[in-house]
């Protein structure tokens, strides 16, 4: 007696979804309704689909047994292993057609033999990686095409909390789709996805293949790169983050000018300010901003005035409430510009114009003092020693097994009083660095090769 029940509800659903599929695109007063199909409409065939193709030895382990090459009488040269080719799929975007630009995440096409664009109209091209940025996770294409559609690009510091946008891309490898919602946050800092992060938050659905994809407001503006998700679940649970597009342009640009990014600073070792430094250094309750522990020797901000003890509050107007965002406006300029800094010394705040300059004369212990910490970030510890307060994600430091927080004591069988000790000790290391640790309540020793 169920199933007639069941035939109802379904032949029920289908001529509400037809009765709904039939409705006209006016009110009853002949008004139009508010779609932003004509938007899409000239955004979509601007945001591609991009297939990328990897070659990977199957592994059989047999094959390497000399004595089952011997058995089987297989010669030495079929002893190399077959290739299987492999294929993942994301998106991208378009941002000059008369060049053929296309602008997506790193992370798409990172490691790829071959990369396909495909676009809205079905039209297929190989595509040449013109360089990439994986501090950021951007990449840029160029492909040779006709008819092709741009997206302008808008001021993505002009976007605020609450604003709608819309996600493009190829979820799922199912083909181009199309997702609202609204920003959730900015600046969001601190996921350890990327070297520099000042993300969109929102909560149009973003999954696996959406990657490189737009973000857009009802302009049809590019606001955002989407790129990564919270997902707990392997799936959308409506915590998405885009690349702003204004830092994503800073790439742009200098991949396009010199093929790869090279990142200015300013020379400076910071710190968070925490409620204890709020007060020794007399801030007023709930002053943020990001402490300056120590001014390099002859740097940028050494000849701009920049001293131990500044909090600094502002770059070009924009608040640093943390040690991430301050490298993130200085990160994403390009050396020769300059920044006007605000901070605070002595309960007054003052205003200093400084230019960002090679990363030669960087950050104080920004992990240059050798080539096997290249990616990590060392601070001056208020206690003694350093501390280790960045990792950037797939840097040559990545894997070494030390972690944000770590304490260094000593180094190769020195002590370690400050960072400035730090780097003349590291300084003179060979092919390893032995570091002695500490990480919670406990201590050990670290030899990185």
């Amino acid at each position: 007696m169920k199933l007639p029940c069941i035939l109802t509800l379904t032949a029920a659903f289908f001529l509400s979804t037809a009765a709904q599929a039939a409705l006209p695109n006016v009110d009853a007063t002949g008004s139009a309704l508010p779609s932003l199909a004509p938007m899409l409409k000239a955004v979509n065939p601007a945001v591609v689909n991009i297939a990328t193709y990897t070659k990977q030895e199957m592994n059989n382990p047999l094959l390497n047994d000399p004595f089952f090459r011997h058995f089987f009488d297989i010669p030495e040269q079929q002893q190399r292993q077959p290739q299987q080719r492999q294929r993942s799929a994301g998106s991208g975007v378009i941002v000059d057609a008369g060049k053929g630009t296309v602008i997506t995440n790193h992370h798409v096409i990172n490691g790829a033999d071959e990369i396909q664009v495909v676009l809205h109209d079905g039209r297929s091209f190989a595509a040449e990686l013109v360089g990439s940025d994986p501090e950021v996770d951007i990449a840029v294409l160029k492909i040779e095409a006709n008819n092709l559609t741009q997206l302008s690009m808008s001021n993505s510091d002009q976007l605020q909390v609450g604003d709608f946008v819309v996600a493009i891309g190829n979820p799922f490898g199912l083909g181009q789709t199309v997702t609202t919602g609204i920003v959730s946050a900015m600046g969001r800092t601190g996921l350890g996805i990327e070297g520099y992060e000042d993300f969109i938050q929102t909560d149009a659905s973003i999954n696996p293949g959406n990657s490189g994809g737009a973000l857009v407001n009802l302009r049809g503006e590019l606001v955002g790169i989407n790129t990564a998700i919270i997902a707990p679940a392997g799936g959308n649970v409506g915590i998405g983050f885009a690349i702003p597009i204004n830092m994503a342009r800073g790439s742009l640009d200098q991949i396009l000018d010199h093929g790869s990014v090279k990142r200015g600073q300013i020379g400076i070792s910071i710190q968070d300010v925490t409620p204890d430094l709020q007060e020794a250094f007399g801030l007023k309750n709930g002053q943020l901003g990001v402490l300056v522990t120590g001014v390099a020797e002859k740097s940028e901000a050494e000849k701009a005035g920049l001293k131990p003890g500044d909090v600094i509050t502002a770059v070009d107007g924009r608040t640093t409430n943390s040690t991430g965002a301050l490298r993130n406006a200085i990160g994403v300029r390009k050396i020769g510009d300059t920044v006007k800094i605000t901070y605070i010394r002595d309960g007054k705040e003052k205003t200093v114009k400084c230019k960002v300059g090679d990363p030669g004369s960087g950050f104080a212990g920004a992990g240059k003092s050798h080539p096997l910490l290249e990616g990590i970030q060392f601070d001056d510890h208020p206690d003694g020693g350093v501390v280790v307060s960045r990792i950037v994600p797939r840097s040559p430091a990545a894997g070494s097994g030390l972690q944000v927080g770590d304490r260094i004591l000593g180094a190769n069988r020195a002590r370690v009083n400050d960072l400035a000790d730090f780097n003349k000790i590291v300084g003179q290391s060979g092919d390893s660095v032995l570091l002695h640790v500490q990480r919670g309540r406990g201590t050990f020793y670290l030899v990185i090769r």
